[in-house]
């Protein structure tokens, strides 16, 4: 049974951190009064707003900076304010002993699969894979997308519906979610953080890359028998793909759907969650329903 961390209450503490990529501080100061303005008391890492090239510190100073929110016990939930690159650097140096007997929410997406993943495989703690800082700017917290995010957190169960797509395969599934970003599942693909997919629902989404690379990560998780067994598929987002000079010869959604034509459960295309303001929050490792029909989708997670 998958460990579900406490929700949260007004003035609880939130600790903000950026583990992997760097984040100007100007960046994240809407999702800081937000989260106040939410009642929730807010803790500032020392990786927001710093930088070493890339990164939003060196692998040691990041390491810390989680390390530290994991382990103080006055932080209640942890969100990251971005993704990017770095946690691979540093997920098997963290000490998740003291987090696991006392879990508590981890927020994120994209680069944070992998921490979310790791969670889930090692411990089997669920996480919310999450709008980040960057949803909050520009008057956006205000969308349904963001606001899903505060109602999750204080304990609300989801539940989402969106259009039906010509490429779907319509009928029901229920099962553990599971998933996130393509590149950092198949990034995890042999490691210790390597998701189980077995009777499991099963979200992808990506972002930037050439479409011939996401038929490469896509044979990859075919390969590694991730869709073998599956109860049911959700295909998020694919933003701003590219293509090569000798075209692919197919658009993103014709190249999934031909990846996974073979298979019988319910699969859902363009579910609103990835790189884009149409990102709802979801809670990996808790046990949803998945029902796909000719005119809606809906996602509810279970009681």
């Amino acid at each position: 049974m998958t460990i579900i961390p406490p929700y949260l209450h007004k003035g609880d503490t939130i600790g903000i951190i950026c583990p992997s990529g760097f984040m100007p501080m100007d960046k994240v100061e809407t999702c800081i009064t937000v989260l106040k303005e939410w009642g929730y008391k807010v803790k500032i890492g020392s990786t927001v707003g710093n930088q070493y090239h890339y990164f939003s510190g060196t692998d040691e100073e990041r390491l810390a900076d989680l390390q530290s929110m994991t382990d103080d016990d006055g932080v209640k939930a942890i969100f990251c304010a971005r993704g990017g690159y770095g946690l691979s650097r540093i997920i098997d140096k963290i000490n998740f002993k003291k987090f696991s007997k006392n879990p508590k929410w981890i927020i994120g997406y994209s680069d944070i699969t992998l921490l979310h993943s790791h969670l889930l495989i090692r411990y089997d703690i669920a996480s919310l894979h999450s709008p980040m800082a960057a949803a909050f700017n520009n008057g956006e917290y205000h969308n349904e997308y963001v606001q899903s995010l505060k109602k999750i957190l204080s304990g609300k169960k989801p539940s989402y519906t969106c259009p039906s797509h010509k490429f779907n395969k319509t009928g029901k599934a229920s099962g553990r979610l599971v998933g996130g970003n393509l590149s950092l599942l198949c990034h995890s693909c042999g490691t210790p953080s390597d998701i189980k997919t077995r009777n499991s629902i099963l979200f992808l989404e990506d972002v930037g890359e050439y479409i011939y690379n996401i038929d490469r990560m896509l044979q990859q998780l075919k390969r590694c028998g991730k869709f073998d067994h599956l109860a049911g598929l959700i295909i998020g987002g694919f933003s701003d793909m590219k293509d090569t000079t000798i075209p692919f010869g197919k658009s993103i959604l014709e190249l999934i759907a031909e990846v996974v034509d073979e298979y019988q459960f319910p699969i859902c295309f363009n579910f609103p969650v990835g790189h884009s303001n149409e990102n709802y929050p979801l809670k990996i490792g808790a046990n949803y329903e998945l029902s796909v029909g000719n005119q809606k989708v809906r996602l509810k997670e279970q009681t």
